[in-house]
């Protein structure tokens, strides 16, 4: 989930590139989004490690979904769970290395066409394989996916503060469940409207940057802190936990993990980047592999400690100590600073489509009060996760890549590669669109029970 933090800054760079080139010309519909870091000029030195390369990656896939995932096992069963964490994280890693593949491709047709026009991101591959379409339908994607996560941040900070100011143990205070006549949940996003207003507004993602890495030092020691607690209360209590759950269950609990791993939007630039790009698949196999690891070791002390009383965010468990607080309010802290960042791409697109690629105020603040607003009628974040990663992030992850992999290569490969091509695309489907009934029958349940 760290797309917006990269690729942004990357396209911000790419942008004041072309101006400083050529201040008169404006973006095209075939001008790259990003501006690469693989182009001639290019000093070794500044290319990326191995290390680094797999902190980057870490970085671009871990996100806030984590926290939904112990919820996300009671629903679906442990075993099923962690069988699905792993297949996702498999096929993920399968699309990504196709997006690779793809490129390579392309960039060698270029070459031999004396074709100095470089591919350096998703929308820009998409370009090349469909034309406007392919841009298109990338562009709607990231979109819709970037402001997912960004309604998914709301939710768990309104859900988050509701949560802690009606038993905080730090001022022993008990807010009313209205506040001004409306839940505690909605005043807290509509509290958060005028400052987001002010972050958003700000053009460039310079000023943004020490909060990101602030963003991902809170992300990983919450999640060791959580950890540690899990295990501990498992240990105390033991409840009864289930291997399995229904079929419905199955489809919802897909749709989290599909979240949980989308960052695939990255693969490019960060491929790019890489100093040795021979050893740049297995850095990402380790990578993908580890983050698998975490998040079934995440999942599954959070669901065997609370067992069905699993909350949607598993740091609503946490009780009313202290500890648990500090935590739960750094990670609000950390998701609020996150908002601005997760929403640049989509300035980039909308603004690059909408506005000849210039900074344009009203149109940021119109973008973030639909997502505030969107965020009003979404009651349970676990099930919003579901929703997202059934619909936008498997489209992006799994279908789109597969499709271009079979249009550019279908003159090539056997009939095992493209009915593996068309396998992707068909499953990828399929479980979007059961993942989209069953992540909304979920939401709607809940609707009537409140």
């Amino acid at each position: 989930m760290g797309l917006g933090r990269k690729s942004s800054s990357s396209s911000s760079d790419g942008h004041r590139s072309s101006s400083s080139s050529s201040s008169s010309s404006l973006p095209r519909e075939d001008t790259p989004l990003l501006i690469g870091s693989n182009n001639n000029n290019n000093n070794n030195n500044s290319l990326s490690s191995q290390p680094k390369v797999f902190a980057n990656l870490f970085i671009a896939v871990v996100g806030a979904g984590v926290l939904g995932l112990p919820y996300t096992f009671m629903k679906t069963g442990w075993l099923t769970s962690l069988l699905m964490i792993f297949s996702v994280a498999a096929l993920t890693y399968h699309c990504m290395m196709l997006l690779v593949r793809i490129r390579k491709k392309l960039d060698s047709n270029n070459n031999n066409n004396n074709d100095s026009t470089k591919i350096n991101s998703f929308g820009d591959l998409g370009y090349a394989v469909c034309g406007s379409l392919g841009r298109l339908a990338v562009d709607s994607m990231i979109i819709l996916t970037q402001a997912g996560f960004c309604i998914g941040y709301l939710i768990f900070i309104a859900n988050t503060l509701a949560n802690l100011f009606n038993s905080s143990p730090l001022t022993n205070l008990r807010l009313p469940s209205k506040i001004l006549g409306i839940s505690a949940k909605s005043f807290y996003i509509w509290g958060s409207l005028p400052f987001q207003l002010g972050l958003n507004a700000i053009p460039t993602l310079t000023l943004l940057a020490p909060l990101s890495i602030f963003a991902d030092i809170v992300d990983v020691g919450a999640m060791g802190i959580v950890i540690a607690e899990n295990f501990s209360t498992f240990m105390k209590h033991r409840p009864i936990v289930e291997p399995f759950g229904s079929l419905s269950a199955f489809f919802y609990g897909l749709g989290v993990a599909v979240y949980s791993f989308e960052g695939v939007g990255m693969v490019l630039p960060l491929e790019s980047e890489a100093k040795d790009k021979n050893k740049f698949g297995k850095i990402l196999g380790i990578t993908m592999a580890f983050i698998a690891s975490t998040y079934g070791l995440f999942g599954a002390l959070g669901y065997f400690a609370f067992g069905q009383n699993t909350r949607d965010i598993i740091t609503a468990n946490m009780g009313t100590g202290l500890l648990s607080a500090l935590v739960q309010l750094g990670l609000c802290i950390n998701l609020f600073f996150t908002f601005p960042l997760m929403m640049h791409p989509v300035y980039e697109v909308v603004e690059r489509r909408l506005s000849n690629g210039k900074y344009c105020l009203w149109m940021r603040w119109v973008l973030v009060t639909v997502v505030i607003m969107v965020a009003l009628f979404v009651p349970n974040f676990t099930d919003f996760l579901s929703l997202v990663g059934s619909s936008v992030c498997c489209a992006l992850g799994f279908v789109l890549p597969a499709l271009f992999h079979y249009l550019v290569f279908k003159d090539e490969m056997d009939r095992k590669g493209a009915c593996l091509d068309i396998g992707i695309v068909i499953l990828g489907t399929v479980i979007g669109v059961l993942g989209i009934w069953s992540s909304i029958s979920e939401i709607v349940s809940v609707k009537a029970r409140l």
